[in-house]
């Protein structure tokens, strides 16, 4: 399938118009159910914008009486994105030792954005599923974080490769977060965002919103 990938120029081409917003912490509102499986020693996971977080809010009211989103990750340091690249980056190119250096970053920006225009880093960019009343994960494919490699593709947001019941489950979660005006990054049916340089470029924005931030405040 023909995907814009992180690593495309035409992402990094976009200009940010930084607006200053800041960092909020999604639990200190209460609304979002927060998973603790990403928490870091400095909360940061729970940390976005303050304008992803009202969409978000907004894409919850918009679910089926007894749904609710699930969060999972959202802001993440800089530093800690570079690692997260540079480690995946390297597994790739020791396993594919004929791949030039450009293809190694394009196939690992399918999985983990390059760390100066990553959406993350920008706390634009939030990691999600859907659960039921219970607080029970919903069937969606695959497990959230799953690369294309060890799920076949099942990660790919449109994957055909996947149940009926979970291809409505992506269905469901995508309608609500799109009405709110997020988009998809199309390798991972988890990873959602709005005002970063992806949007901008996915919604023919002259300019992103957000750019790589660091908190005002320790977090």
């Amino acid at each position: 399938m023909s995907v814009v990938l992180m690593s495309d120029r035409r992402v990094a081409a976009v200009p940010v118009r930084e607006c200053g917003e800041p960092l909020v912490d999604v639990r200190a509102h209460g609304a979002l159910r927060v998973d603790p499986r990403k928490q870091d020693a400095s909360g940061a996971f729970a940390y976005l914008r303050q304008g992803v977080l009202h969409r978000l809010l907004h894409a919850q009211s918009l679910l089926p009486a007894g749904l609710r989103l699930l969060y999972v990750e959202g802001y993440r340091p800089p530093s800690l994105q570079r690692r997260y690249f540079e480690e995946y980056a390297g597994a790739l190119g020791r396993d594919n030792p004929g791949w030039s250096p450009a293809r190694v970053r394009d196939e690992a920006s399918r999985f983990v954005s390059p760390p100066e225009i990553a959406p993350h880093s920008a706390g634009a960019a939030v990691d999600l599923t859907l659960m039921d009343a219970e607080g029970d994960e919903l069937d969606l494919g695959t497990r959230m974080n799953a690369d294309p490699v060890e799920s076949e593709g099942a990660c790919y947001t449109s994957a055909t490769n996947i149940s009926a019941e979970a291809a409505a489950n992506r269905n469901t979660l995508a309608t609500v977060l799109s009405e709110a005006g997020l988009v998809n990054y199309a390798t991972e049916w988890w990873h959602w965002s709005w005002g970063d340089r992806y949007w901008a470029l996915q919604t023919n924005n002259p300019t992103a919103l957000y750019g790589p931030t660091e908190p005002r405040v320790a977090i």
